[in-house]
């Protein structure tokens, strides 16, 4: 299916610049939002509970406000909270506050895909979802490019709702470099996805199992990082810049055909199939209701499983090999 790309020709900052944002959540991703938006001659507030955050959006210069104040004040609200937690934020402090003719604007779609949140039939609900953290998204502002966004309009109750997602997009700077039309549904379940067999999940699991691999065969501990961890960036940067052929053009012609000949090995039909039953939990709502089953009763399981790792053999060898290269610290 052909994807549909906007720019910035494309749409009408100046529709922000007369309009009242409150920016809910100062963390990672509501940070970047807030500052690039003030920066682009966007009225911003930010809507935070004391805290960290708090402290945070007072150091970069704003005043911040209680999150029922920051509704009572704007016209476009953008939900930039955890996804575990902004449900029963809303349900407190956000809809007993809302209006006709507000919107709502999303950076991630789970609570509105897995019907956590309901938002009224009287307010739009749309989403510019970044596709990269909110560091990177701040740091490509100020530097004068942008990252990829994801939006999706789920109600337009003013009929404009698109116009309002563009003109966001535009203000963050992720216009820049395109922003691309999707669903709500879409965003979570592919970004969840991603998530779980990749970016995240994928990667922790097959970097542990080759390193133990190596361990239990004889190798030094720290060898088995440095091959197995800490390369991974190279390669990966590669990818991220050139391209899987592009990669193997910079690789060695012995990695190239190592590649090529038996990766299909490691990631044979006994891995797929699990991720098309890791997507099929995602897309049945399974993995949503476990997450928040598990965060709704103290996420104990999830302390647990946090802890795990610590002090492990891979750990400690990815300190051991990290402390050779002290400028890491200051990256």
């Amino acid at each position: 299916m052909a994807l549909t790309v906007y720019r910035e020709q494309d749409a009408n900052l100046p529709r922000l610049r007369n309009t009242a944002v409150a920016v809910i959540g100062y963390g990672n991703q509501g940070r970047a939002h807030a500052l690039n938006l003030r920066d682009s001659g966007v009225n911003v507030v930010v809507g935070q509970r004391a805290g960290a955050g708090f402290q945070q959006a007072e150091s970069d210069g704003f005043e911040p406000l209680s999150i029922d104040q920051a509704v009572g004040c704007s016209d476009l609200l953008l939900i930039c909270l955890p996804d575990e937690c902004a449900s029963e934020i809303y349900e407190k402090m956000i809809e007993p506050n809302l209006r006709p003719g507000q919107a709502l604007g999303f950076v991630h779609g789970f609570n509105i895909r897995y019907g956590f949140i309901k938002p009224p039939d009287d307010v739009d609900v749309i989403m510019i979802a970044p596709k990269g953290p909110g560091t990177l998204l701040r740091y490509s502002y100020e530097k004068g490019f942008g990252i990829p966004a994801l939006m999706a309009i789920h109600q337009d109750a003013s009929n404009h709702a698109k116009r309002v997602a563009l003109a966001w997009a535009v203000g963050i700077g992720a216009a820049r470099a395109g922003i691309i039309e999707t669903t709500f549904a879409a965003e979570t379940e592919a970004d969840l996805f991603g998530e779980q067999v990749v970016l995240c999940g994928g990667v922790s699991a097959l970097t542990k199992a080759a390193f133990e691999t190596l361990v239990e065969a004889g190798y030094a501990p720290e060898l088995a990082y440095l091959e197995c961890v800490h390369e991974l960036k190279q390669v990966v940067d590669l990818l991220y810049e050139r391209g899987l052929s592009g990669m193997r053009e910079k690789i060695s012609n012995t990695a190239a055909y190592g590649d090529m000949t038996r990766g299909s090995r490691v990631i044979g039909k006994e891995v797929r199939e699990s991720m098309k039953k890791i997507l099929a939990d995602i897309r049945g709502d399974q993995f949503a209701r476990e997450w928040m089953d598990e965060y709704r009763s103290g996420g104990e399981n999830f302390r647990a499983l946090h802890q795990k790792d610590e002090g492990t053999l891979y750990e400690k060898a990815g300190e051991q090999v990290r402390s050779l290269m002290p400028w890491l610290k200051q990256s």
